[in-house]
């Protein structure tokens, strides 16, 4: 019997392909996990840079450990000014609304918890009460009593929510672009996701950043269309800061309460006693007007309906001096029961 020979240059046996595959899956995560770090620090410092380049207009009051920033210019009847989701005190100074109104009155305009310069402590569930509770405190601070509060989108839940519960606060509302009752919302769903614990974290230091600034064009068309949209928002709104990861988080929160927010309040609207104004585009494609604010309207006899031809979402850019109209009209005078108001830009 011959031997079998042996040499010790002989080939490695060949590799099986499930050890080839888990290497191969495992460049690939390391792959991935590389480019989130790189994308995560990439947006860490893109934030940074962004509040280095936009610093606090105004000051800062601190309400229960919160930090909240404000705005505080002109002398006459108080007005509070509450943004929407996703966006800041700017907002209202790049429709030119806060100045229009400064001339006449005492404006003051918050960045709403998480937004712009204001802290959204995770410690804390920012419901529109939630929300109002800090306002309202703010407000006492400042003295402001029997203010009209203007509400934008989100922010018209916050606007009500005050109404309700802060009476001594707020003498009229104004609500603008408003959603009020619950609904079936796809894109709400989708834009809650950052808000998601652990995953979301992921997504707003990495992927949500990136993709809301490939995406922001096709948004601001959406927000203001029919309108174009405006020059005041493209040259003086800092979409750099709204795309910081902790204003993402807030924003994500935000969409993931709003519809459980608008049912719990859609209770009380019949508890809202004094002077209402409803604003709204008629063209908007966030909010289906005839299920929001015109229903909100025949529910409350006291209000006044102000729907603007050829205005969307923005419609405070779009037609800012109807706006501004609507709420001289809520501060210097009561309404009749039976107003129904329609204005053009």
């Amino acid at each position: 019997m011959k031997n079998a020979r042996h040499s010790s240059g002989d080939a490695a046996p060949p590799q099986s392909s499930s050890l080839r595959s888990r290497r191969g899956w495992g460049a690939g995560i390391a792959a991935l996990a590389a480019a989130g770090s790189a994308a995560a620090l990439y947006n860490y410092r893109r934030a940074k840079a962004a509040e280095q380049d936009n610093p606090a207009l105004g000051s800062f009051i601190e309400i229960d450990g919160v930090p909240l920033h404000y705005i505080e210019r002109g002398e006459g009847p108080p007005v509070v000014l509450l943004h929407g989701n996703g966006t800041m005190i700017q907002d209202w100074i790049a429709a030119g609304v806060f100045d229009e109104l400064t001339k006449t009155r005492r404006v003051i305009a918050f960045d709403r918890p998480g937004f712009g310069h204001s802290a959204r402590p995770r410690s804390t569930i920012w419901t529109p009460a939630a929300q109002a509770r800090l306002i309202a405190q703010a407000l006492e601070k400042l003295r402001v009593e029997d203010a009209v509060v203007i509400g934008h989108s989100f922010g018209t839940l916050v606007t009500i929510a005050l109404a309700l519960d802060h009476r001594p606060a707020v003498g009229g509302i104004v609500l603008i672009g408003g959603y009020f009752y619950p609904s079936a919302r796809a894109d709400v769903l989708l834009g809650a996701q950052p808000a998601v614990p652990g995953v979301g974290d992921v997504l707003r230091y990495t992927i949500s950043p990136l993709l809301g600034a490939a995406l922001r064009p096709r948004i601001n068309a959406k927000l203001f269309r029919p309108a174009p949209v405006s020059e005041g928002w493209r040259e003086r709104f800092p979409m750099e800061m709204a795309l910081r990861p902790s204003q993402i988080r807030a924003e994500a929160a935000e969409a993931a309460i709003m519809i459980p927010a608008a049912a719990g309040l859609a209770k009380r609207y019949d508890e809202l006693t004094l002077p209402v104004t409803i604003v709204a585009g008629a063209g908007d494609r966030i909010v289906d007007i005839g299920d929001q604010s015109r229903r909100l309207h025949k529910s409350l006899p006291q209000s006044r309906f102000v729907e603007i031809d050829g205005a969307g979402h923005m419609v405070h850019h779009t037609a800012s001096q109807a706006i501004v109209d609507a709420i001289e009209e809520c501060l210097v005078a009561p309404h009749n029961l039976s107003a129904d108001a329609e204005a053009a830009p």
